[in-house]
Parts: structure tokens; sequence; C-alpha cells
């Protein structure tokens, strides 16, 4: 990944809670991207703050309760991450009334109706809470398998609303896709369905793979010996952390729940063809999955030829950037970078930067569809910062 050294950091001091896997590789990348930016880092485990200061992560660490993390909390950060499990949430939000914190507060917990709900009962002041969820992970847990570039062409989950403070929104934006990260804007009330059908319900699948394996394995594991490459590209994930899975499946219970009864009846639509002996009908069923699987994108790599640029007036109408960046991802395209141009008070105009993904036809007619006048004009790539 290129630097952004020579481009100007959108925070200045963010603190962090929680240096496992996905908060120390968040903590990696952004030094990585931004290594002027200062972190102070919190775990409860203080052998992960030490790794990450001793790898250059974070420049600060201590354990929740720090009196001197409330004080940097409070006093000088700009940014707070919360990448802790869910549990670990009210506190964090209890300490940001306590310190009289006001920047932006961003998290990467998986699932959001607990945060969520937490957010609007704890926190003074939510139009600068954007919930995030990045969709990257490693069999590996805690600071030992973090690593700088994790996040690089992963999917990061963002979740304004009506109320989300749009300069937030972009100074956050702006941040991860600096990790090259790409961002997808999705509903609230959609978040814990889609995961649970992309990331919960796979991980369980996986999981029922090896115990289908090991209940057929002999002594000697002879069977286990011929697992080649697709078996263990598909249960990768399944040793990720039981204490860990456990806790994503509770807290999504109902969405993993109703996910898993689905793959019953889809498992069942496969075994029935084969015992009938459905030529054509187990057919279907394998091409309309493979279709769907030589679709996916072998990674995300914005178009580098094309970039244009998307205007669209922001004059008296609230929940904007919401309602315009969960559109431009429903229909497939990428914002590169946001810009709000301030042109006087209650007078603004929101500036979206696409590469040349996604269908553009239909991202126009819906924006015209939801009430919004809008221009488009291509742009040189070189007249972009982050390209």
């Amino acid at each position: 990944m290129e630097s952004s050294a020579s481009q100007t950091a959108p925070f200045k001091n963010v603190a962090l809670a929680g240096l496992g896997l996905i908060g120390a590789s968040f903590a990696g990348a952004i030094k990585r991207a931004y290594p002027d930016v200062r972190i102070f880092g919190v775990d409860t485990d203080s052998r992960s703050g030490v790794v990450a200061v001793e790898r250059g992560w974070v420049d600060e660490a201590a354990t929740p309760g720090d009196p001197a993390f409330a004080r940097f909390l409070g006093d000088e950060a700009d940014l707070f991450i919360i990448a802790t499990p869910v549990a670990a949430v009210d506190g964090y939000f209890k300490l940001i009334r306590e310190t009289g914190f006001a920047g932006v507060v961003t998290d990467t917990v998986s699932t959001k109706a607990h945060i969520i709900s937490s957010a609007d009962e704890l926190l003074p002041d939510t139009t600068r809470y954007i919930p995030g969820h990045p969709m990257a992970g490693s069999e590996a847990s805690g600071v030992d398998g973090a690593r700088t570039d994790l996040y690089e062409g992963a999917n990061w989950i963002l979740c304004p609303d009506d109320t989300t403070d749009a300069d937030s929104f972009q100074k956050l934006h702006e941040l991860i896709c600096g990790i090259s990260a790409r961002v997808v804007s999705l509903p609230r009330e959609e978040h814990d369905r889609a995961v649970a059908v992309v990331s919960h319900v796979p991980h369980m699948v996986a999981s029922s793979l090896m115990r289908l394996a090991l209940d057929h394995a002999d002594e000697n594991n002879a069977l286990m010996r011929l697992a080649a490459g697709g078996f263990k590209d598909t249960t990768r994930v399944a040793a990720g952390s039981p204490e860990l899975w456990c806790g994503i499946a509770f807290d999504n219970a109902e969405a993993l729940s109703r996910g898993l009864h689905e793959m019953e009846q889809i498992i069942a639509s496969y075994a029935e063809a084969i015992e009938q002996r459905d030529a054509d009908g187990l057919k279907t069923l394998l091409r309309v999955a493979a279709d769907a699987r030589q679709a996916l994108p072998a990674q995300w790599v914005p178009g580098s030829d094309k970039l244009l640029e998307v205007r669209i007036p922001m004059v008296n109408r609230t929940g904007v950037v919401a309602e315009v960046t969960t559109i431009a991802s429903s229909v497939g395209c990428n914002i590169q970078s946001i810009e709000i141009d301030h042109l006087s008070e209650g007078n603004a105009v929101l500036s979206l930067m696409l590469t040349d993904e996604g269908d553009i036809g239909q991202l126009s007619f819906q924006l015209i569809d939801a009430g919004y006048t809008v221009s488009f004009r291509p742009i040189e790539p070189k007249e972009h910062a982050h390209v």
C-alpha cells in the first residue's frame, strides 16, 4: 500500500480500546498510512499493549481504568475506536460521558443491535457515533495474529443514519480508505441480518464441516491427511476463537438461527436431488451457485483510468450522507473519497469521487428518484489525492 504520509491525516490523536487482532491491525494500518498520528491503546491483556508499542503500532498503551488513558480521551483524542467484545462496550460509552470526549466514535463490533441501543442510552451525543464493522479477519487471534495489511482491499461497513454528522462521516471515511479498505454503507437495521448470511452462518458451516470430518476420521486420522486445499480453504475460519464466536453467535442469535435454518433447507434440496437422481435439478443448483461465485471479484482494485465526480446539493435536507452513500453501496459503486463544500450556513454540496465500479445509471436513477439534484463530471486520476 502506498503511504498517505504526505497527506494530512483526518485525525491527529486516536484512542483505541482493544489490541487484539482487529484493533491492533487497525492501529498498525493507521500508523503505516499516517505515521504522525498519535495512538493510545488499552487492553485487558497488558502484554498486548507491550507488543503493540514494540511494533510501533501505538505510542502508548495501558490497561482499562488507567487514568492516563481517561485524560488522553478527554483532553486530546479526536477519534475513539472501540475494538472490544460487545460486553465491554457499555463501560467505554460511560467513559466517554465521564471524560467529556467530544470527538468521533466508531467501533468494530460484528453485531450492532446491543451497541446501537447502548449508544442511544449512554452517549451524550450520538451524531458523532458511526457504527463500523471491518469484514476481515484471520484464523489467528490476538495481537500476535495482527498485521498492518489485514484490511487492504477489505469491505468496511459503516452505518450512518439521519442524525449522523456529515463532517464526522467524511473524516472517518477518509481514514478507512486511507488504509486501503473500501467503505460500504449499510442501514443499521440491516447490518446484523446481512453479516449473519455472509459471515456468521459461514463460520458455523465451516465448524460443522470439521465436525463431520472428525466424526468419520479413523484412529490414525487417515481421512484428515486426505484433506486437500479445497477442504482447508472452506474450513479455515473454523480455527477461530470459540469464546469469541460463541459471543458473536449469541449476540446475533435471531438472525444467525434463521440463516442456519435456511441453510438446512438449501442442503436438503441438494440431498433430495441426489437421492432422486435428478441430474437436471442438481446441475441447476450447482450452476446457480457456480455462476454467482464466479461473479465475485477476486480482489477490490479501484479503476485507475476512470474517476467520476458526483455533486449533490445538501440544502435543507437531513441525512443526506447516510442516504446517498447507502444508495451508492446498494448499486455496487465504490466511493473513493467524500468532500463536503460548505458554501454558507445550511448550504453545502456533497461531492463523491467514484471509481469505475457499479451501475452509474442505477445510481443516477435512484438518486433522482429520491429527490436529489445530481451532476456528474469525469475526473482525471491525477487530480485526486488518494490515487
